[in-house]
């Protein structure tokens, strides 16, 4: 018997990898359009500059993403033109599966666990993304649906509310930032995907923590006890 009815993820960086997505979108803009510049202070710069907009209240996560990449490119002197601000929302269909993806998904659902996705993400640009499982999805709670983007509290109250309080469930992220802390914060058992060995923050330690969803679903697959 698996230790859990329901397991949710966060999808990009947890499930998908993002990173590598972003890097080589902004790389080929780059070499495009002639400039130079770091991917490691790129990425860098796009997790300090995607929070900074997602926290100036609701837009689309297509909106978003053009914001981010226009800020992201200020940062380095890169005149970035308005036809080409959507590299990234037209970028994120290519982005792919961790490789221990779509095994550890086959696996909790061989053991009778219903899965979910909690995103900062449009409808539609998760469609895109959902063709690259090999498992349907019976929970999908998107940016676009609750109007907010994680920390804030919206996909996870709305989770509860649809899978209700009798059914076990976790919920397992790659952010401490996005996810760790917010279900702390509402009382949720929450796995820590930390796949870049990072240190927990000053909301304290998730419940679980694993470097990779392979572990993850070992465990989550176990009998209690």
């Amino acid at each position: 018997m698996a230790r859990f009815d329901v397991v949710t993820f966060d999808c990009y960086g947890t499930l998908i990898d993002w990173e590598t997505g972003i890097r080589e979108a902004f790389r080929r803009r780059a070499t495009d359009d002639g400039v130079r510049v770091s991917p490691v202070d790129v990425l860098r710069a796009y997790g300090e500059v995607e929070r900074e907009v997602e926290a100036e209240g609701y837009r689309s996560y297509r909106a978003v993403l053009r914001l981010t990449a226009r800020r992201v490119a200020a940062r380095f002197d890169w005149r970035l033109d308005e036809e080409h601000a959507d590299l990234l929302s037209e970028s994120l269909p290519t982005w792919r599966p961790f490789p221990d993806t779509n095994a550890a998904l086959k696996k909790l659902a061989a053991a009778g666990c219903r899965v979910g996705i909690l995103s900062n993400v449009d409808d539609d640009l998760l469609g895109e993304t959902r063709r690259y499982f090999d498992v349907p999805f019976d929970l999908l709670v998107t940016a676009q649906q609750v109007r907010s983007y994680k920390p804030a509290e919206g996909h996870f109250e709305a989770a509860r509310r649809k899978i209700g309080s009798d059914l076990r469930w976790v919920h397992a992220a790659q952010s401490y930032f996005h996810d760790v802390v917010p279900c702390k914060r509402l009382g949720i058992p929450v796995a820590w995907i930390n796949r870049k060995g990072e240190k927990a923050g000053d909301a304290g330690p998730p419940d679980r923590e694993f470097p990779d969803l392979a572990r993850f679903a070992v465990w989550a697959t176990s009998a209690p006890g």
